[in-house]
């Protein structure tokens, strides 16, 4: 029988951790990822004021609190701190970067590869990305991130996950540029509302999970906690994975 291990894995951006309410809050996004118990985090949005109060710096209080490694990838400074996506990890994290895939003329944006241990001497590699809010600025992005330097290098030969909040609302270039390379989790197939923003009365669906072929998807969920419909303007996307230990690496 082979042997198998199974992984949470979920994405959320946060909003700066300021919920519906106006109220920043960091412990709430923590209370909302306690709930969800997941092995690898993607997060949008954070920001991280070092030298304040502890929960300032967002990155490492929600790390520290869920006691996880964690990596930030910069994007941009804004209030004096650190502003782009965060990658926490149960699993022992051995690299990590940030790649810029700013378009000229529109904010700064990054795509946080970070590689974890997987077991048995494999690597995982997430892509947590968060891409911009036109039109043309996400077709140059897309074309990034599938390009040799980002997704498709031939160093990467072990399982990848992108995900992220990719502000594609209709199938525009980059879900067809990345469907094209990836299996997506899917809610639209198994859920009767599936869409992830605004929190309380979502009707768009930005965020999105796309794996390898060598990893199967067991279950993906929105998590629709009390905490969780307040915490930021976006659900949490959850997808459960079961790698198989013996075969984990990339085919071709």
């Amino acid at each position: 029988m082979t042997d198998t291990r199974r992984l949470r894995v979920v994405t959320y951006n946060v909003h700066k951790c300021r919920g519906l309410d106006r109220r920043v809050r960091p412990a709430r996004i923590v209370e909302v990822l306690r709930e969800i118990d997941a092995d690898i985090i993607a997060l949008q949005e954070v920001l991280s004021v070092e030298g304040k109060e502890r929960e300032d710096d967002q990155a490492r209080f929600i790390a520290e609190e869920l006691e996880l490694d964690y990596r930030l990838g910069e994007n941009r400074r804004l209030s004096g701190g650190a502003y782009g996506n965060v990658v926490l990890s149960r699993l022992a994290i051995r690299h990590a970067h940030n790649v810029d895939i700013s378009v000229r003329g529109r904010e700064p944006r990054g795509c946080l590869h970070v590689d974890v241990e997987a077991g048995g001497g494999r690597l995982l590699h997430v892509f947590n990305v968060h891409l911009g809010t036109a039109f043309l600025e996400r077709r140059h992005q897309a074309r990034k991130l599938i390009a040799e330097e980002i997704l498709n290098s031939k160093a990467l030969r072990e399982p990848r996950i992108m995900l992220g909040d990719f502000n594609e609302w209709t199938r525009g270039l980059a879900s067809k540029l990345l469907a094209a390379h990836f299996r997506c989790a899917d809610i639209r197939l198994r859920l009767r509302r599936p869409t992830t923003y605004p929190g309380v009365f979502p009707f768009l669906h930005l965020d999105h999970i796309y794996f390898d072929t060598t990893l199967h998807l067991e279950a993906v969920t929105l998590h629709k906690s009390r905490t969780a419909l307040v915490a930021s303007d976006h659900l949490p996307l959850v997808a459960d994975f079961r790698l198989p230990a013996a075969s984990v690496s990339r085919v071709g």
